[in-house]
């Protein structure tokens, strides 16, 4: 796993294809707190989503790429209660 306290706000997060995921809104324990603008459609809209920092495999500047393909990710996403 990488180094999360490298990881910038509003960075790029992308998943092992280069598919954009989301955008860090800031790091909270071990997961990565996504901008809301990138929490998707119909229930899951309007609310932060968090990726697993397990999932991190490098972090570049304003990019922090996944080890898992960009759609895989998605699955592992986790709602704000902690929920997937």
């Amino acid at each position: 796993m990488a180094d999360l306290s490298q990881i910038k706000e509003h960075a790029e997060v992308i998943g092992a294809d280069g598919v954009h995921v989301g955008t860090v809104d800031g790091i909270e324990g071990n997961r990565i707190k996504l901008t809301k603008k990138d929490s998707g459609q119909g229930s899951h809209e309007g609310h932060h989503h968090y990726i697993d920092g397990g999932l991190v495999a490098t972090v570049n500047d304003d990019t922090v790429r996944l080890s898992a393909n960009g759609d895989v990710a998605l699955m592992f996403e986790q709602e704000e209660d902690g929920k997937s």
